[in-house]
């Protein structure tokens, strides 16, 4: 009647020999991304805040995104990867924290590029906050 396919489970994930990559951090007000690529793009480790087991307003914070920078430079250095160029985009407080612990896990930080987007009197902000 039915013949049975070939689980398909989880495969073990190869070492790619990548010495020199992109590391981006996006820092917003609520949590922090980071990723590692090679220097074409393509994706070597990310995680967030989130990913690494904060929740709610606690992902904001700078421990959070240094938690977080920390797991990511890990994995990519299991990758082989030694040296990358650090790309900050947003306002958050993980910032600082991010780059200071990518450089404190052994990871050598070429450069440090602020790339977030200013507008040009664009969309209209969201209101002040009235506590």
């Amino acid at each position: 009647m039915g013949v049975r396919k070939e689980s398909t489970g989880v495969r073990k994930r190869e070492r790619k020999g990548v010495v020199k990559g992109r590391a981006y951090i996006q820092s917003t007000f609520n949590n922090t991304m980071i990723t590692l690529t090679d220097e074409r793009g393509n994706v070597i480790a990310w995680g967030s805040s989130g990913t690494v087991g904060f929740k709610g307003s606690r992902k904001g914070t700078a421990f959070a995104a240094q938690t977080a920078a920390s797991e990511v430079a890990r994995r990519g250095m299991e990758h082989g990867l030694r040296h990358v160029d650090v790309y900050i985009k947003g306002p958050g407080s993980g910032r600082e924290a991010a780059i200071r612990t990518l450089q404190a896990s052994g990871l050598n930080v070429l450069s440090i590029r602020d790339v977030t987007p200013t507008p040009h009197n664009g969309c209209r902000p969201p209101k002040k906050r009235r506590i």
